[in-house]
């Protein structure tokens, strides 16, 4: 029987202490803050992001070298694993996961490394490693694992409740006059992540509202995608600095579906990729599909 690796990136949430643990591999997002290129978990913390972000620092995203990639296979390789899974935040939010598919087609990688595409991030992609690793231990190859993931992937959703409109104005994806608007009328705005790309599902007026509308929208999901069970499913919930409101929403989670078992929800902060994007106080419900 092959030794399958599982390898995802700093994206699922995953640190590099419960990696160890946990016996996988994390690649740490780089981040370019101030001019300067910073690793997530590495020589940057959520706490110093977060406060570099409300130092109104310039932040941008980027993906992973080739070569750190690369490095990071090789010494997986000559660990004793014989196969990789590897699975990165969407294609659809980053590039790093068609670069790393590219590099899996050299020679020294074909057949041996298998790149998940399967559009997820955050809290979704977690379950998807955690997933990943159950498969690995049953005994199935990389490529059976790959398969898998590749035929679940779009059985998850995320919404996301947006506490400012800074961020979203600061990186240009909305117009500083529709910024100013929403600021004015208060409202929070719901995105969703259903498949590759960040968009939006709905206008809330109140904190309240916006937890309704998501809790709402999982329910929908679970009755109408995923078979009516929520036993079928893993709840998650993840934030922005935003913890006590966190654990509200675990708790009104709760009230809706008092059968789910307290322990199995997740609950995480968001990948700072997404956080450059949104900002602090945000708030999501997500939900993924039990293999």
């Amino acid at each position: 029987m092959s030794k399958v690796a599982i390898i995802t990136d700093s994206n699922s949430g995953i640190s590099q202490v419960e990696a160890e643990s946990l016996g996988i591999f994390v690649v740490p997002m780089p981040f370019i803050v101030n001019d300067e290129t910073l690793f997530e978990d590495i020589n940057l913390t959520k706490e110093q992001f977060f406060e570099k972000l409300k130092e109104d620092a310039d932040i941008s995203t980027t993906q992973p070298s080739p070569e750190f990639v690369m490095n990071l296979w090789n010494n997986v390789f000559e660990e004793g694993y014989d196969e990789i899974v590897h699975i990165p935040m969407s294609s659809g939010l980053s590039g790093s996961c068609s670069t790393a598919m590219a590099l899996s087609r050299d020679d020294d990688y074909e057949g041996k490394v298998f790149v998940v595409d399967n559009q997820r991030i955050s809290v979704t992609q977690r379950q998807s490693v955690y997933d990943a690793m159950e498969m690995a231990k049953a005994g199935l190859t990389a490529s059976e694992i790959h398969d898998k993931l590749m035929e679940v992937k779009m059985e998850s959703s995320i919404y996301i409740m947006l506490d400012t409109l800074k961020y979203l104005k600061k990186g240009g994806r909305i117009t500083p006059a529709a910024a100013a608007l929403g600021t004015i009328l208060k409202l929070k705005p719901v995105l969703q992540i259903q498949g590759e790309k960040l968009d939006a599902f709905a206008k809330a007026r109140t904190l309240n509202q916006a937890k309704s509308i998501m809790i709402n929208a999982i329910k929908s999901d679970i009755e109408n995608r995923f078979g009516g069970d929520v036993n079928n499913v893993w709840l998650e919930i993840a934030h922005t600095q935003n913890f006590e409101e966190a654990e509200n929403l675990k708790q009104e989670i709760l009230k809706v579906w008092p059968e789910y078992p307290a322990d199995h929800i997740v609950t995480d902060q968001l990948s700072l990729s997404v956080s450059c994007h949104i900002g602090p106080g945000a708030l999501a419900v997500a939900c993924s599909k039990k293999m």
